[in-house]
């Protein structure tokens, strides 16, 4: 009975010790490295899941800008995020990657590794982490792409939104990487911009700052002088996109240790604890200034937190991280309402959440890094002095300086030659039909029998003769004025 009890046993032990057999093999190939760069399999395998995570970004970024404007116009932002990312990543693939990454030439610009040729060696054999680092890199360049397509949103001409995502992904934003990542003259002084406050958003904010003001606001924005609510068709889409994003955070920022490194949850919870604390933040502050909680600055708010944290995230402690987020979420709603009365017309609030959160994301490095989270440097909050306070600002000063300046050229010259904003007739009746020939929600707005074009295209347009700003009435009877 005994051995009969003991055979019984080591059959139901044997399926366990071929578990643990082969979680030893699959423990020791997780830890295999690569011989050509020392990688292991583990951060291949982090990498690339953290590059999925911020892929999932662009969707995000999709649902906001929908979410944030109006109905006319869902398609045509779906299309652009659609591209930004399509388009982006074959120019990044060509010459972006190479600007940024390649070999430097005066700390300038890197000029090597076109179309990822490098990526084969010599001797025939391939450099496996540079198709994982290229990955990664990849969904930034489109992050940085997307952010312009918010802030000139619903009244941008699709072409020219075309000519400058090649610019942007191509030149503007790897020349900026390659300066701060890439070994450039902002490395070698010492800048730290560990995820992308600057290199990321402030690039894709400042570049939409230039190219909203050379559009002018959305037609009846501004009213004799006053602005105009002009709100979002959905505040579910907007919500739901807030919430992509902020998951897709947590491969943004810890994803950037680029390899699987213990400091990637302590990374994670300063993140959750900025976006968290903007969030509220922000709630509080418009409740007390407006008398209600607004949601659409809530939402900016987590985003806000999330921006300034990129840069810092990894040098300072989980309690800075909540002042760092909640600073970042003030500076959002004030500049908001700064733009407003410049009129500057940002229909999702990307300036604000990603350039102004990103520029003080940026300084609060020099603040608030401190041991042991880095031992390279403490911010002044922290014994350090004001040293890399002074580096930060000069680097965020030269990609303001920079940024500002090629993407005028890059506009002016699209304004001169393509167009860069749709006639009135477009802009009034909406983007989706004119220039993509379909509606979001057909059911909504209704379609002519014999024309197939929306009804809402036959509404009269009203100018005032007054004022230089248009206004626009669009009478459609049965219309839901929030739709359009």
């Amino acid at each position: 009975m005994k051995k009969l009890v003991f055979l019984f046993g080591l059959t139901l032990c044997l399926p366990l010790i071929g578990i643990a057999s082969d979680n030893v093999e699959m423990n020791a190939s997780l830890l295999q490295a690569d011989p050509l760069s020392g990688k292991t399999f583990a951060d291949f395998l982090w990498l690339m899941i953290a590059g999925f995570l911020v892929f999932f970004m662009q969707a995000g970024f999709a649902l906001v800008e929908a979410g944030f404007t109006r109905a006319k116009n869902v398609a045509n932002i779906m299309m652009k995020n659609m591209m930004d990312f399509a388009l982006g990543t074959i120019v990044f693939w060509a010459i972006g990657f190479s600007f940024m990454y390649g070999e430097s030439i005066g700390s300038f610009i890197g000029f090597s590794n076109f179309f990822l040729s490098d990526a084969i060696l010599p001797d025939g054999n391939l450099n496996a982490w540079m198709y994982a680092d290229w990955f990664f890199q990849a969904v930034f360049a489109a992050t940085a792409a997307t952010i312009i397509s918010g802030a000139m949103a619903e009244r941008t001409n699709f072409i020219g939104y075309l000519a400058y995502t090649v610019f942007i992904t191509g030149l503007i934003y790897p020349i900026v990487g390659h300066w701060i990542w890439g070994g450039g003259w902002l490395s070698k002084l010492g800048f730290h911009d560990f995820a992308g406050s600057t290199v990321v958003h402030s690039v894709g904010a400042w570049a939409g700052l230039v190219g909203t003001i050379i559009l002018g606001p959305r037609i009846g924005r501004y009213l004799e002088g006053k602005a105009q609510p002009i709100k979002g068709h959905s505040v579910a889409l907007g919500t739901l996109g807030v919430f992509i994003l902020w998951f897709g955070w947590f491969g943004f920022n810890p994803g950037s240790t680029l390899g699987a490194d213990f400091s990637f949850a302590r990374i994670a919870v300063t993140t959750n604890m900025a976006a968290a604390a903007g969030a509220t933040a922000v709630m509080f502050l418009a409740w007390f200034h407006s008398g209600k909680p607004d949601l659409g600055y809530t939402l900016n708010g987590a985003l806000a937190g999330l921006v300034a944290i990129t840069a810092p995230c990894a040098v300072v402690s989980p309690g800075s991280a909540f002042i760092i987020g909640t600073v970042g979420g003030v500076i959002m709603y004030f500049g908001t309402l700064l733009l407003e009365k410049a009129k500057v017309d940002d229909p999702v609030g990307a300036i604000p959440v990603h350039g102004m959160a990103g520029t003080w994301g940026t300084l609060s490095v020099g603040l608030f890094a401190q041991a042991p989270y880095t031992t390279d440097f403490s911010g002044l909050f922290f014994g350090g002095g004001v040293t890399q306070l002074g580096i930060q600002l000069i680097g965020i000063l030269a990609v303001l300086v920079w940024t500002v300046s090629t993407s005028f050229v890059v506009f002016k010259t699209i304004d001169k030659f393509i167009g860069l904003r749709v006639t009135e007739d477009v802009e009034i009746s909406g983007l989706d039909h004119h220039e993509h020939g379909t509606i979001a929600y057909p059911e909504f707005f209704g379609l002519d029998e014999l024309s197939a074009e929306p009804n809402y295209i036959k509404g009269k347009i009203i100018k005032s003769k007054e004022e230089e700003t248009k206004e626009i009435r669009l009478e459609t009877p049965g219309l839901n004025p929030q739709l359009t």
